[in-house]
Formats: structure tokens, sequence, C-alpha cells
């Protein structure tokens, strides 16, 4: 490395790392020490042309409303879930079938609110993908993920790919931390609200704090709906589930309960709150609860309740991870070096107050500089990102226990240099009793000056880590867009999604229904115009390279919806529909059907055509809509 080199390096890691200091907590000195430089791994990570990866990665979209899902070790992404946003592609948030996942499940207020407003919210902040579990381990059948802006969570069946509910919690607000329930299986997402706000939130108060309250909720993960709430003390920020099924454990910042920067970070300690899983529903059986919005129960779970016990953790805990053998749960300090190592064993004696609350933390090692979220590989070891470090901190769990003993050992192991700031890092398998030990992700919040300039608006970064050996190594580098704040890596064996839908998958029941209703033998079968007033409803088939419908002519003014079904029984044979100068765009997948209505406004001949390339005459894929005039 030259000595221009070396300034470079240092230039980066210093102006980031003080100026991440002033911002974040402004009392802490830099201090840490550049390690030497990363040497790349070859060869492991490469995956040849032709060849498949072994896992699949669920990233998270951040502010783009969605999800991704990327292969590894290649860190190819394969293919975006829209999920909250509208998708151009797809026909998300405009197709019939996509507006009815989006808005079933609004709560009654909000309902009226979109109503009024002419539509609802095409934005997300999508943050923590988690995949349902049987066992303390995946089981392929859904991916949950949480919506921060708009309060919701939504559910991605994983044999499709697709949403198939998404539900607006009562009560809370900013859903942030959202885990699965392990074991016997997923019957509950746990999801926090992170901001307090004033319960009932009726717009009478605004500056009385003592009415604001964080809520954590539990969402009945089959039916989809919420099961129950708890009122907490402080504000909710992450949250993981045990592998016994009986606790989930949620840090929690914000002991002061304030409503400004300065209140909210006066004191020194906060906690980590733990939910008592058959209290909370033995306490709504026997209607230990109240109704406030969404006909939901609400239990007070305040400091002294019978459902809650708090943990005091240094200011401001962010991350909570299980370790894979179900032993510990991590608290991350965040304005702490710390991580706060809690033996699941002893929170029984914690509710029946057979201890103090701190007697449940077996060891607390001083990491680093802003440790934010922790992983686990099938060797004892765990890695912690260090935020204001930029690094990677590898660390034995059993010698941190002894060093907290009181014990000559050091429990750090290794550390690596990522660029920059990292977040969430996760390893593969890692948060489910099946941890292997192969890779590591650490999803970056900076870039700085990795890439090539792209404007003001930089690209975050994303490593990919072989810790299969003694020590780390990045393997992959590359830039991402729109925050990924979070991931899961699943071995591909996990999940086994379909090539085709059938017309028999629950998305098309309502057409089917209206097909049938409009005199049609089956979906596939249908093809032809129903007018019902200013209604019309065209249906049509397509089989590459043609609609069974070359034109049809509707009148200006009426309702129009188009159904269309794809009848190819080819794998990876999408068609689309796609009308000019209408803002139309949905895409028809194989074996499946989509529908989409508009209003019939702008007289004369529109085309519409197939937009996903599906023959060798796709081009010639084609019709005509007459629009005739008043």
């Amino acid at each position: 490395m030259t000595e221009e080199t070396k300034k470079t390096e240092f230039s980066r890691r210093s102006v980031l790392g003080g100026s991440a200091l002033a911002a974040g907590i402004g009392m802490m000195a830099v201090g840490s020490t550049l390690m030497p430089q990363t040497v790349h791994a070859k060869g492991k990570n490469e995956v040849a042309p032709g060849d498949l990866d072994d896992y699949y990665g669920f990233w998270s979209g951040g502010q783009s409303g969605e999800v991704r899902i990327l292969g590894l070790p290649s860190m190819r992404e394969l293919m975006r879930i829209p999920v909250f946003n509208r998708c151009s592609a797809t026909g998300w948030g405009q197709t019939n079938e996509s507006i009815k996942i989006l808005t079933e499940h609004m709560l009654p207020k909000e309902k009226k609110y979109w109503a009024d407003k002419g539509g609802f919210p095409l934005n997300g902040d999508t943050h923590h993908p988690h995949m349902s579990f049987t066992d303390g381990s995946y089981d392929g059948r859904y991916v949950f993920i949480n919506d921060k802006a708009n309060t919701r969570v939504a559910r991605i069946r994983c044999d499709i790919m697709k949403v198939d509910k998404i539900i607006s919690i009562p009560n809370a607000a900013s859903i942030h931390g959202l885990r699965p329930q392990k074991f016997p299986r997923t019957d509950y997402i746990f999801a926090n609200g992170e901001h307090r706000v004033p319960l009932p939130n009726d717009g009478s108060v605004l500056d009385d704090p003592s009415k604001y309250h964080a809520v954590f909720s539990a969402i009945d993960a089959d039916e989809m709906k919420v099961a129950w709430q708890v009122i907490v003390d402080g504000n909710l920020d992450n949250v993981d589930a045990d592998y016994q099924g009986k606790y989930a454990i949620a840090s929690c910042y914000n002991s002061e309960e304030g409503v400004t920067l300065a209140e909210m970070t006066s004191s020194e300690q906060d906690w980590a709150v733990i939910f008592d899983i058959k209290a909370i529903e033995a306490g709504v059986k026997a209607g230990d609860f109240k109704i406030y919005d969404g006909d939901v129960p609400v239990l007070d779970g305040r400091k002294g309740s019978r459902y809650t016990r708090y943990i005091p953790i240094s200011n401001s805990p962010h991350g909570v991870n299980a370790t894979p053998d179900g032993k510990y749960m991590m608290i991350n300090g965040k304005l702490s070096p710390t991580v706060s190592v809690i033996e699941m064993s002893r929170i029984p004696d914690l509710f029946k107050d057979k201890i103090k609350p701190r007697d449940a933390i077996v060891a607390e090692p001083e990491l680093g500089l802003g440790p934010l979220h922790t992983a686990f590989d099938n060797r004892g070891n765990a890695y912690t990102t260090l935020f204001l470090d930029s690094q990677i901190c590898k660390w034995s769990i059993d010698k941190a226990i002894q060093k907290y003993q009181g014990k000559d050992v050091e429990p750090i192991l290794d550390k690596i240099d990522v660029q920059y700031q990292p977040g969430h890092n996760h390893t593969s398998m890692g948060e489910t009793k099946d941890a292997d030990g192969e890779w590591l992700i650490s999803l970056n919040k900076f870039s700085k000056d990795r890439y090539i300039n792209v404007g003001p608006l930089k690209p975050e970064s994303e490593q990919l880590i072989d810790i299969s050996g003694s020590k780390m190594k990045v393997v992959h580098d590359g830039p991402t867009f729109a925050e990924p704040h979070d991931c899961i890596i699943v071995h591909r064996s996990l999940v086994n999604p379909k090539n085709s839908y059938g017309h028999d998958d629950p998305l098309f029941a309502d057409l089917t229904a209206q097909a049938i209703k409009d005199g049609f033998e089956s979906l596939d079968e249908a093809d032809g115009i129903i007018r019902d007033g200013n209604k019309v409803r065209v249906y049509m088939y397509s089989m590459a390279p043609t609609f069974s419908m070359e034109k049809f002519t509707v009148k200006q003014g009426d309702e129009v919806t188009v159904i269309v079904t794809n009848i190819d029984d080819v794998d990876d044979l999408t068609h689309g529909f796609c009308l000019s100068n209408y803002g139309v765009a949905m895409e028809v997948p194989p074996l499946g059907s989509a529908s989409v209505t508009f209003m019939a406004d702008d007289p004369g001949v529109h085309w519409f055509y197939c937009q996903w390339f599906c023959h060798a005459l796709h081009m010639e894929m084609r019709g005509r809509m007459l629009v005739e005039p008043k």
C-alpha cells in the first residue's frame, strides 16, 4: 500500500467515525485504532454461470418499501417483492388483487381517511424480514416484514414470493422490531410500536408525556390479526423470541419517557423488557385488559406488572439476539461498548422474584464503540457490529461468561474492518438452532468514496464475510440502494417455490367467483365482455403470442375492469397487460390471473400489449381498445 493510499484510508475512517460520534452521542472520544487491511479470500463465494446458490437471502428494502431476494454466496439479486410500495413492473398497488391485500385489513379510521383522500399509502419503511419457524428452525412457509412508516405488518407466501396479507396495528405507532415465535411453531409475530403516542390517540393530547405509551403487539401469524397488546414503560426498539416458546424480550430506551432528544438521553440506564407469554394469555382470558382501538385486548405491562420484568441495561440498548443453543439472549449496548448476556434459564426465577433483575445477566464484554447487533456461528462464537468503529467483532460467549466471573481470559477473538458504519449483520441460518457458521453479511450504512460518484445521494454498502475459519475474511463488497436495513440467510433446501400458480390459488378466488357469476365455466376459459350499466368487465386469456381478444369497445365514462388469465403451462412464461396512455400495466403470471379497473375517459383507439417478453413474436402480441365518445 502506498503512502497516499494509507492517507486516503485513514481519512475515510477518521472523518466518518468522528462525524458519527459527534452526531450520535457527542460525548465519547474516538479511540479505535485502524485494523490491518483485510486479506480477501478468493473462490469460495464464486458461483459459476449456470450454478445455483446455496442460500436464499431475504433483504428488507428500507425506504423503498419492498423485500429483495438475493442468492448467497454469489450476492446476485434475484427478485424484488413489492410490499408497501407501488410497482409498475408487476402492477402491485394498481391491480384489484393487490389493492384488496393493501386495504382489506386497514383500521376503520384508516379506511375512511384514505377514502376521503382518494387513495392509500404506497410508501413504506421495511426493516426486519423474518421467516416462520417450526421447532426452532425455518420452515419455508412465510416471511414477515414490518412497515415502520405506516405501522403495518405484511406476510409473504414463500411458495409464490408474493404478499398475501397486510394488517394495520392499532394503538401502536411505528412498528420497528419484529420477530416470529420460534417454538413449537410460529403462532405469534411479536412487533414493537417504537414511538410513544397518547392512548387513546384521539387528538386531545399533545404535551402531556404521562399519557404517551409504547405498545408491544402479538400478531396471530395464521389469521394475521392482532391477538393482544401490552403497554410498557419507555420506547420499544428491537425484539427476539426464545427457543422455548415462553418469552419474548425487547430492548427499550427512553426510560425518562420524554418527547425530545434532551429528555430522552438524560439517564444513564434503560432496560430490556421480558414478556411472559403464558401469563399474558392467562390475563387476556381473565379479562385483565382494556379496549382502545381495533377491538384488541391491551394489558398493562408497566413496571410492577405480573406480565413483564425489566432488566436494567446501559443507556439506549438496541439489538436483541438469541443464541442458536437457546441458552442466552444478547442485548447490544449501542451507546455503551458492551453486550449484555442474559441467561434464559434464570428468567423463571426472575418472574418469581427469587433473583434481582441484574442477576439474570451472566456476561457483559466490552467489545468496542457502538455495538448494535450480534449474530452467531455453530461453534459458540458471536459476531457483533461496532457502528462507530466500523468493525465486526468476533468473540467467544463462554470466555465472556468466564471473564464476567473474574477469570483472566480474553473473549475477543478477531476484528475486521467493514466499510462503513455497520448496522445489522446476519450469519447463515444464524437465527435458528441450525446455524452453520459459513457466512456473515454486514449491512453498512455508508459507502463514502468506495464507488464511483453517482451524485449527492450515495449508495450504501454490503459486505459478505467468510466466517468458516479462525479469521474473518471479506469475500464480496457491493453497493445497494435505499437502506437494506436487515436480512436473513436461509438454506435453499428449506424453501420450495412454485413454478406456476394454478387457477385454484386463493389469490384468484374473487376473480373465479365473478367469472362464474358472469356465466363462464371457469376463469381460464373466460373470454368476452359483460356490461352492467356503465360498468364493463372485459375477460380475455393469453397464450403466447396472442391475447384471445384482439379488440374491444367501451364508451367514454365507463368503469372498465380488464381480467386477463395466462393459460400458458410453461415455466417462466409470464405475460403482461399494458394499456397505452392509461397508466395501466400488470404482470399476468403462469397459470394465474390479474385484473385492473380504470375509467375510460379518453376517447379514441388505445393499444394494449404484453410488456413481459414471452415469445419470438412478443412485439406482435397486442390488441386495441376503442373508447367511443359520449
